[in-house]
């Protein structure tokens, strides 16, 4: 009898502990919600890399994080709708670009605030961004223009008549 009122006490004490890292987990994820933070959207070409929950930062500090990406069905742009601090005031002709944190590392988005007095509202939008560089693509860059390079010095080598 005595175990049975043990295990039955054991269990209710796992049971608060897992609610209460539940209730945390909920309360931090939609922190920048609970704080007053505010929406912003920005048109790429191309977020390899960028997922949502991935940072926003501006001179490096977090100043926000990334909540959705959706594909614009007419253009086939990437649209990317970010949460911003309500302390951090972007100008208008900020710029935004997607990041890498090193050569094996996740993506950012990166904000660069513009000099403009004018202030992006709640569900503004960053005109003015930069798509992601894919490093698969320099790689091929590089090789080709080796090989290139190469032709070019065989063909100087046997000039002709």
């Amino acid at each position: 009898m005595r175990t049975n009122l043990l295990e039955t006490i054991m269990g209710a004490i796992v049971l608060v502990i897992a609610a209460v890292i539940l209730i945390f987990a909920y309360t931090s994820r939609n922190a920048a919600k609970l704080n007053g933070a505010y929406e912003l959207t920005a048109k790429f070409d191309r977020v390899d890399g960028l997922l949502k929950g991935s940072d926003v930062r501006v001179s490096g500090i977090k100043v926000g994080t990334v909540t959705t990406e959706t594909l614009d069905p007419s253009t086939f742009l990437a649209i990317v709708t970010i949460s911003v601090n309500s302390d951090i005031k972007l100008p208008v002709d900020t710029s935004a670009e997607v990041v890498s944190e090193g050569l094996l590392g996740g993506k950012y988005l990166a904000l660069v605030p513009g000099g403009s007095d004018d202030i992006i509202q709640h569900g503004g939008e960053i005109k003015y961004t930069q798509a992601a560089i894919s490093i698969e693509s320099l790689i091929g860059q590089y090789i080709f223009s080796q090989d290139k390079k190469k032709d070019d010095e065989t063909d100087n080598d046997n000039p002709s008549p």
